[in-house]
């Protein structure tokens, strides 16, 4: 990650600018998530909404395009319009590579939950759990916010238990191409 520093910073600087032009709020934004394990770690994004967008939340969650869980709205009236250029492009989890470096993310595994959903995991999802959190894995890959909750799941927990560098390796190659397609990205 530290290598990658030359070609990362002018791409963090502009992210940056765009970020802080586009609307009213801090850059960065800082979310309480789970990780391996069930500890709770603060993961780091790019803000991607409205300052307001937390408070607005509860109001929208009988309006979520996944089933499951996890919610998810194609057409969320709480991102802004940078914001959706970070998300499809998912250049708004590049901060995680903070965690990453912190140890609390890795860069392949289970997306890390929101602590409310961890709250109504069924055992099998709890598996999820069971090692580090990543930016990227199978089901991101495979179609994001596409993929309902329960393949997720299933997703995931495959990873976990065959987990190796090599394949690792073709998840990153792999995510390249799901994140020029932006598929599932909202």
């Amino acid at each position: 990650i530290v290598l990658a520093l030359p070609v990362l910073l002018p791409v963090l600087v502009i992210l940056i600018l765009a970020v802080r032009l586009s609307s009213s709020g801090p850059v960065l934004f800082f979310q309480t998530r789970v990780g391996r394990d069930g500890k709770r770690f603060r993961l780091v994004k790019f803000r991607s909404m409205y300052a307001d967008a937390e408070t607005r939340r509860a109001a929208l969650l009988d309006q979520s395009d996944r089933s499951g869980v996890c919610f998810k709205h194609k057409a969320d009236p709480r991102i802004t319009p940078v914001g959706r250029f970070l998300r499809r492009s998912s250049l708004d989890e590049l901060p995680q590579l903070w965690n990453v470096l912190k140890g609390e993310m890795s860069l392949v595994g289970p997306r890390p939950a929101l602590p409310e959903e961890v709250a109504v995991y069924t055992p099998d999802a709890m598996l999820r759990l069971a090692g580090l959190p990543g930016l990227t894995g199978l089901w991101q890959v495979a179609g994001r916010a596409d993929i309902g909750f329960d393949e997720m799941v299933a997703m995931d927990v495959a990873y976990l238990q065959t987990a190796s560098l090599r394949g690792d390796l073709a998840l990153i190659a792999r995510t390249f191409g799901a994140v020029a397609l932006a598929r599932g990205a909202y």
